[in-house]
């Protein structure tokens, strides 16, 4: 007897998904509980090897592939003194300024150039139609935790009243959140390091209607 022999066939899906903590929209004042914030979450531990020859990758009889998924891209602007960083995605935007070109030392008042960098946020926050946006405060692990805490949110809280006054529309909502030096960008081991952890993000969906 002859066997009869199935040509083989191989079809290796990928799938990438990513899951957000859901993080509750709130007027305006920080909340006591932070939640992770967007784009800091764990990424994916490196892909185990696959055989390619493994019979379990074939596909079933009638089987077809997922519909092809676009990845989520990242383009990161940051100005030559680093004061001034922008993270753009396929769904957010994001503007992180540097402490000190908005607050003085260990303050959460606003200097005088820094109501001029936070019009030219609201501009891209009209431009991009956004109705949700978060304004989170960061600080470096110098001090206590609790102080870091507090000085954080009044940061997020002082950038938030701005940009309020800007965009005079109360369709936005605000999520404003202190972290203390909690979720670092650079190592506080240096002081560059430590500039780059001081600092408040405001972010918002792209091309929101």
């Amino acid at each position: 007897m002859t066997a009869t022999r199935t040509p083989p066939r191989l079809a290796l899906a990928i799938t990438v998904a990513s899951l957000m903590a859901a993080l509750t929209l709130t007027p305006a004042q920080a909340d006591d509980g932070p939640s992770v914030p967007p784009g800091t979450e764990p990424s994916a531990t490196a892909p185990v090897e696959v055989d390619p020859n493994d019979p379990d990758l074939k596909l079933p009889e009638g089987a077809t592939l997922a519909e092809p998924k676009v990845l989520d891209i990242k383009q990161v602007v940051e100005d030559q003194s680093g004061d001034e960083r922008r993270e753009d995605t396929n769904a957010d935007v994001k503007f992180a300024l540097q402490a000190e070109v908005l607050f003085g030392k260990d303050s959460a008042k606003l200097n005088g150039e820094a109501k001029a960098r936070i019009s030219a946020i609201a501009a891209e926050i009209k431009n991009q139609n956004a109705t949700r946006i978060r304004v989170f405060g960061f600080t470096d692990n110098l001090g206590s935790y609790a102080h870091g805490l507090t000085l954080s949110r009044q940061r997020a809280n002082a950038v938030q009243d701005v940009l309020d006054q800007e965009l005079k529309d109360s369709g936005i909502t605000y999520e404003v959140r202190g972290y203390s030096e909690d979720y670092p960008i650079a190592s506080n081991a240096t002081e560059s390091g430590r500039k780059k952890n001081r600092r408040v993000e405001v972010s918002f969906p792209r091309g929101e209607s």
